[in-house]
């Protein structure tokens, strides 16, 4: 076994939370220290991007009937600054700001762990009108981009797309979950991700995750400038995206390299600091570079194909469903039995036969089912290994759905379980129900290498980014989970080895809206339009 794979091991094994002790952190709120959620760069041209609040948007569930539609005319929006704009503001961008008193907060269309947003994104541009050719970070607080790199030759991207790079910036999240943090920063950037490929189908366009060595990505977002950034606040490059608006556009069309010798030598702009002081986690910088990857044969991120989901019915604009989407704060357990439409909805939004990720469900409250524990397949090559794997006195009678894979294991209340193993949180057991997605581990590490490790953690957190949304769409509340007992999970469905792991936990259900809070529409302060 190599030092990085073994690293991934140490890692996940002494980040596991239980019921002896939690993963290290500092154990209370150094408010001093409180990282900006900002990422901003000094001395760069700035772009002001029009707000599109206004804009007229297909309803939700047609943003996925159209991504089937064979026909080669499909509507897609052009690229220019406006649609440009609302591609960044429906996903990246503020959703609304939350008052309380004399104090205020964003919140954001993409999920966030503690709302801390580590992840910070960065668009290639070429020939888009109203934007200059180049290398922009885009930032949401302003609902603008700056200017990072121009250049006067052509870039030579594909025609009608661009690129866009997530990064990270673990640093956030550390400052208030300490070690376990970085698991917590890839869910946010699988969030993120599905948050872009969400507002990418809003617009007729499609997003693809290229095949990258992470050197040569964090030379072209130059983030090995190291003048420009704090070190203690290191921000680190984790996908390169081809935006498109012609389906036969591929990651062929891209060199980096040629793209990068277009680019200013030096980036202009300096990074701001986002902290006063730091604790350090020698421990994630380990893990951080254990899971650096120049290896080009692994895949980082598969994007789900969207079937047709027959149980999805009309419901808002697809605009105001990425605005509307929250993270419950406490569910309502006098009201929290769901439809089983509306749950073969949420499980049919996440429907997939080749996932590394299955579901384990504790159902709780949902009408025609029985109380009990059930697992979704998302993968038909892993239902044999599961069954194997897995208690034998497990029932696997399959329920009659067209959402999946769906099997009932063991029926009975496992409120009091789901809150045991959620760190003892009521909102696991107030809900209609909770899942935790039991990703196949060892042999995806093992095959692909221990960069896949960070890649199991976008999936998880894509899955809880559409699980958000489709419960949106129902006017039902979710919340992710990242505190949670792992091996307690394992145990109550007898998992005994490291084939399968628990990544991320989530809840559905009604949630309760605290009157105390006000909500403000965001960036009214700002401007202008």
């Amino acid at each position: 076994m190599n030092n990085n794979l073994q690293m991934v091991y140490t890692y996940h094994n002494e980040t596991k939370h239980s019921q002896q002790r939690y993963a290290k952190s500092l154990g209370y709120m150094d408010w001093a220290t409180q990282p900006d959620p900002y990422r901003t760069y000094s001395n760069t041209t700035k772009t002001k991007l029009p707000l599109s609040f206004d804009n007229k948007t297909l309803e939700y569930s047609q943003i996925f009937t159209q991504v089937n539609d064979k026909k080669e005319n499909k509507l897609s929006a052009p690229l220019c600054l406006e649609s440009i704009s609302q591609f960044f503001q429906f996903s990246l961008g503020l959703a609304a700001i939350k008052e309380y008193g004399d104090q205020s907060w964003a919140l954001r269309c993409n999920a966030s762990s503690g709302n801390l947003q580590p992840s910070e994104a960065y668009i290639i541009s070429n020939e888009i009108q109203g934007i200059e050719d180049g290398l922009h970070h885009y930032s949401p607080k302003e609902h603008e981009l700056e200017l990072l790199s121009s250049t006067e030759e052509n870039l030579n991207l594909k025609e009608d797309s661009f690129l866009l790079c997530l990064s990270s910036i673990v640093w956030r999240e550390a400052w208030k979950y300490g070690e376990r943090s970085w698991r917590y920063t890839q869910l946010d950037c699988g969030h993120a991700l599905k948050a872009l490929e969400i507002s990418a189908l809003i617009l007729g366009w499609k997003i693809e995750v290229l095949n990258t060595k992470d050197s040569e990505l964090e030379n072209l977002i130059g983030f090995n400038q190291s003048s420009r950034y704090v070190p203690e606040e290191r921000e680190l490059a984790d996908m390169l995206i081809l935006v498109s608006k012609n389906n036969t556009s591929t990651s062929n069309d891209v060199n980096i390299s040629s793209i990068r010798e277009k680019l200013q030598t030096e980036y202009k702009g300096k990074a701001n600091q986002l902290s006063l002081d730091w604790h350090k986690w020698d421990i994630l910088e380990k893990i951080e570079d254990a899971t650096l990857s120049d290896e080009l044969e692994i895949k980082k991120y598969s994007n789900d194909k969207y079937e047709i989901n027959p149980y999805r019915q009309p419901s808002l604009l697809a605009k105001d469903i990425v605005l509307s989407r929250r993270s419950a704060q406490v569910m309502d357990k006098d009201d929290c039995t769901i439809s089983k439409k509306e749950f073969e909805t949420i499980l049919g939004s996440v429907k997939c036969n080749t996932s590394t990720i299955n579901l384990v469900l504790f159902v709780h409250s949902v009408e025609e089912l029985e109380s009990g524990l059930y697992i979704l397949i998302r993968n038909k090559e892993h239902k044999n290994k599961l069954q194997a794997l897995l208690k034998d006195e497990f029932l696997w009678e399959e329920v009659d759905t067209n959402a999946g894979e769906l099997y009932k294991l063991e029926v009975g209340d496992f409120k009091f379980l789901a809150k045991a193993i959620s760190c003892n949180q009521d909102i696991a057991s107030h809900g209609a129900f909770t899942l935790g997605m039991l990703a196949e581990f060892t042999n995806q590490l093992e095959q692909y290498g221990s960069s896949k490790y960070k890649h199991l953690y976008w999936d998880c957190g894509a899955i809880g980014q559409q699980l958000y949304l489709e419960a949106t769409t129902l006017k039902l509340s979710a919340t992710g989970i990242g505190c949670f007992l792992d091996n307690i999970l394992h145990d109550t469905i007898g998992l005994k080895s490291n084939q399968f792991q628990t990544l991320y936990h989530f809840t559905i259900g009604r949630g309760l809206v605290d009157e105390r809070l006000s909500t403000k529409k965001p960036y009214s302060n700002s401007r202008r339009d």
